[in-house]
């Protein structure tokens, strides 16, 4: 889809949904939680300098991979963050629609929908993950059970790559409480440090909250 067409496509969902044409799914990552824990797991956190990136590689997190039946991870995304989302025989989303939290954009086809890792592979490599078996990589490159997956727009992820708060934030401010919550935990759930430029954005990001 053409950079423009994409443009003319959120612009005319956010006209939409303004009308009230629309009722979007809002993407619900789950347990994630509340401000207060969510500072209380920030103070937390080990902070210290970013590790190398020496080794890296996005094939020392293996995804996606089979949650159940023919659907992997990024298709069971697709399905819990989507509303009227429907699949064929081999799991593929061939109708649906999607919000996208951080732009506010919707789109009904899958193909213009990126299901980001909220603390990029990149990322968490250099806070802790390179000490990881492959198992435990292959585990948080696929973690459902957590507010580490979530749907949103495709150019919209790429935009993010590897970035932390630091340097990247989602484009819609009222979504910053949201993301920095899931960011912390996660890193909280998954014993992952910070850095110092890292942790005072997620701290001014709560407190948004």
């Amino acid at each position: 889809m053409s950079t423009v067409t994409r443009a003319v496509g959120a612009l005319a969902a956010a006209a939409a949904l303004t009308l009230g044409l629309v009722t979007p799914a809002l993407a619900t990552p789950p347990n994630i939680p509340s401000a207060a824990t969510a500072k209380s797991e920030l103070a937390a956190l080990t902070v210290r300098a970013d590790g190398s990136m020496s080794g890296y590689s996005r094939d020392k997190f293996p995804h996606w991979i089979t949650q159940s039946g023919t659907c992997n991870t990024r298709e069971a995304v697709l399905k819990r963050d989507g509303t009227n989302v429907v699949t064929n025989s081999s799991c593929a989303a061939t109708s649906g629609r999607w919000f996208s939290p951080y732009d506010g954009a919707t789109w009904t086809a899958a193909s213009d929908v990126d299901i980001d890792h909220i603390v990029p592979l990149a990322a968490a490599w250099r806070s802790g993950a390179s000490s990881w078996s492959t198992a435990q990589r292959q585990s948080f490159a696929n973690d459902m059970s957590g507010p580490q997956l979530i749907a949103v727009t495709d150019n919209v992820n790429q935009s993010k790559g590897d970035q932390t708060p630091a340097t990247w934030k989602p484009p819609l401010t009222s979504y910053w409480c949201t993301y920095a919550k899931m960011w912390v935990h996660t890193k909280y759930r998954w014993s992952l440090s910070v850095n110092s430029a890292e942790k005072t954005e997620l701290a001014g990001m709560l407190g948004r909250c």
